[in-house]
This record gives structure tokens, sequence and C-alpha cells, in this order.
């Protein structure tokens, strides 16, 4: 049997009185039984299993609203996801029309730069047609013919008025109205370009004002994220205390109905005890001798398969709080740890005394059923049976893709394992995330 360490010692005080009632189940009578452990009463156990039912309801209703809580904050954060992207679209949008705004602009002040230039022109122009009309009327040239022509109507006055027609309009008076023509043009590009640039500035406006919106609604949505996530992070706090309190019930039962299971394993042994007493008596009178008996061999253990499974789960319980220590343990308590190269290393497995998940189950079994030190040839031992069958002493395995773990089943959700290294034996609620579909039953 394996010795416990004094870390352990002071809460689990019944648990070398357990290992010298099975030693002597298995070697005999060398020893009497020692006094009997505590025995709780049926209320105790009671008492302590509804407080810890009461504490897994308050788990079960928090783990609820956590679960809504966590639902409610992945939908904010897509919120806030896409909020994000519609502001991305608004500075976009923001750029773009202030881009169309800069160059609309330019283009209206090149626009009227042009009409202003075009209408210098125009001005110049009727400086110069203006001078050269009445130079020619003060020299009396053809000019004078067109002022004499205006108060004559003969075929005289008109010929000469058409000559003087197609001789300006030839020059400054074709020019004039050309560059008229042209100043209308300018005049237009730059209307077309000042309403071309107040759409741009309506356009930036609104995109601007877009861009408010969304920085706005990006803002709300990241508070209506951070607020959920307060309190989710604050349900999930309360949900971790309330689970620690269900953790110490829980123990508080296992602890108890450890001791009764040592006190009802202590009246077996004193049953067995008394027995053998009376068969070697009987035997030493039969044969005329005193009869010693005190056989040093170790003798499979015996029962009926509720007893060898309440045997086992009270060896197993023995250990709680003994080191994870990777391909440590066997049938008769834990050994040294090996080296693994890896992780176990790291935690120096090597170095402790104590189990890994299968050590454990050898240990609990010992004496009654041989188990294999690896989970996956544990698997093959027994009967497979459903989870939704299972019940106190089955083996349970997780690992869909390759079995990496075991556990030994206590019944009411719970189970109790040594789960990997820099941990230590202990009872834990039963995680059905990668658990294989069916347990192993070794006993019954």
């Amino acid at each position: 049997m394996g010795t416990n360490t004094p870390a352990r010692g002071s809460r689990w005080t019944a648990a070398g009185v357990l290992a010298l009632v099975i030693g002597l189940g298995i070697g005999g009578t060398a020893a009497a039984v020692p006094p009997p452990p505590a025995n709780p009463s049926d209320s105790e156990i009671s008492s302590s299993q509804a407080q810890a039912d009461a504490k897994a309801g308050e788990v079960g209703q928090l783990t609820n609203r956590l679960a809504e809580a966590e639902a409610r904050l992945s939908d904010l954060q897509d919120q806030v996801e896409l909020k994000m992207e519609e502001a991305n679209k608004a500075l976009v949008d923001q750029q773009t029309a202030q881009d169309a705004a800069d160059q609309a602009q330019a283009d209206a002040d090149a626009a009227r730069r042009e009409s202003d230039a075009a209408a210098q022109q125009i001005e110049t122009a009727r400086a110069q047609l203006d001078a050269f009309i009445a130079g020619s009327y003060q020299q009396g040239s053809t000019i004078g013919s067109i002022s004499a022509y205006l108060d004559s109507s003969s075929p005289r006055d008109l010929l000469a008025r058409a000559q003087l027609l197609s001789s300006v309009s030839g020059s400054q008076l074709n020019a004039l109205e050309l560059m008229e023509q042209a100043q209308t043009d300018k005049s237009n590009k730059d209307a077309a370009a000042r309403a071309a640039l107040e759409r741009a500035r309506q356009k930036r406006a609104a995109a601007e004002q877009a861009k408010r919106t969304a920085d706005a609604a990006q803002a709300t949505a990241v508070q209506a994220q951070q607020n959920q996530a307060a309190q989710t992070a604050a349900l999930e706090s309360d949900r971790n205390a309330v689970e620690q309190q269900l953790y110490d019930a829980q123990q508080r039962v296992a602890g108890l109905q450890g001791q009764r299971q040592r006190y009802e394993d202590w009246v077996a042994q004193k049953q067995r005890e008394e027995d053998e007493q009376a068969r070697q008596a009987a035997l030493a009178a039969s044969k005329g001798s005193s009869g010693g008996g005190g056989g040093g061999s170790a003798q499979p253990v015996s029962g009926s398969a509720s007893a060898i499974i309440e045997r086992a789960i009270a060896r197993a319980m023995s250990q709680l709080g003994m080191p994870y220590a990777w391909g440590g343990g066997n049938a008769s308590g834990p050994t040294r740890g090996i080296h693994d190269g890896g992780v176990a290393d790291y935690y120096g497995d090597y170095r402790k005394i104590g189990f890994d998940c299968s050590g454990l189950m050898i240990y609990a079994y010992g004496g009654a059923v041989a188990l294999p030190h690896y989970s996956g040839y544990q698997y093959d031992v027994g009967r497979k049976v459903p989870l939704s069958q299972i019940r106190r002493g089955d083996l349970l395995f997780w690992g869909r893709s390759g079995i990496h773990h075991v556990a030994l089943y206590l019944g009411n959700g719970m189970m109790i394992e040594a789960p990997e290294s820099g941990m230590v034996v202990r009872v834990a609620p039963v995680r059905y995330g990668d658990i294989l579909p069916y347990a192993a039953r070794v006993v019954g």
C-alpha cells in the first residue's frame, strides 16, 4: 500500500486505517483489526447531500444565465464589427466626397478665370472698334457714308453701307461676335462649374454627417458590448464562486461517504477476521493441533459486485490530494513518476510520488480487477455501457480521436481523477466535452 504524504494526513486521517484493513483482508490475520473508524449518521450524509444538490441547482441556473449573457455578448460583438465597417465606409465616402469637392472647386476656379479673361478681351475689342469708327468719321472715310446713309434711303447710300459692312464685318465686327460667343460659352461653363461645386459641397456635407452618425453608432455599440462584457464577467465570477461552494459541498459529501464506506469495510473485515478465527479454531480442533494461520501470500478480493465497487471508490478517495505523476501508481499505491521527455518532465513528475490517471484506476481496483497501465487498454476491460446508463464504479474515458484520459465515476454527475501534471487527485464534475459515448463496467 502507498504511504500518505504529510500534507494529506490532516484531512484524511482514516486512510491509514483503511489501508491496514484492506491489507489484513489480503494477507490473513497476522494482526488484529484496528478500532472502528468514525461512522457518520444517515442524517449527516443526507443533509450534506441536500446542500450539495442545492448548490448544483444554483450552478445550473447561473450557467444558463451565463450562456445567455455570452450569446448576447457575441451578438453585440458582431454589431460592433458591423458598425466599425460602416464607419470605415463612411470615412471612405467622406474622403471621396472631399476629393470631388476639391476637384469641383478647381474646375469652378478655372472656369471663372476663363470667363473673366474672355470678358476682358471683349471689352478691349469694343474699345478698339469704337476708336476705329470715331477716327473714320472724323476723316470722312466710308464710315461717314454710314452716317449719311442713316438719313437716306437712296441706292447709292445702300451700296456705301454694304461696302462698309463687308469691310468691317470681315475684321473687327466678326472678331467681336466670335469673342462674345466665346464669352457666353465660358460663362455657361462657369455657371455649370459653380453648380457642380455646389452639388459636390452638398455631397461632402452629407458624407460628413454620415461619418458622424456612423462614429456615434460605433461608439454606442462598443459601449453596449463593454457593458455586456462586464455583466458577463460578473456572472462568470458568481458562477465560479458557487462552483467552488459546490465543490466544497461535494467534497464534504464524498468525505462522509468515504467515512461510512471505511466503517462498513471495517465491519466486513471484522466479520471476516472472526470467521477466519472460527475456521482456524475448527481446523485446529479437527487436526488436534493449534493450526497457525498466517499465510503470507496475497489473496484476491472477493465479495459482491457492489462491495468491490465501494471498496474501489474508497481506495481512490483515500488518495485525494496525492500529486499527479506521469507513469505513477500501481495496485499497491502511489509510485515515482517516469520521464516522458515533455510536459511531465517540465513539471518534474519523475521526481514525484503519485498517480497518473490510469495508475489511479489500477490502485482503486487493486486485488479485484487487473487493469493495464494504459487508459486505451483499460477501455477494453469489462463491458461497454452507454453514458445514459453509467453507474457508480464505472470507468469514463476521453479522446474520440485517441483515448488520453480515464476517471472513476462516483455517481450524481461526479468523478474522481488524477487530472494532469501539476495537479493532484481530485473529485470533479464529469466533463462531457470529448468524452467517449461508452463507459467501461469492470465489475458487475
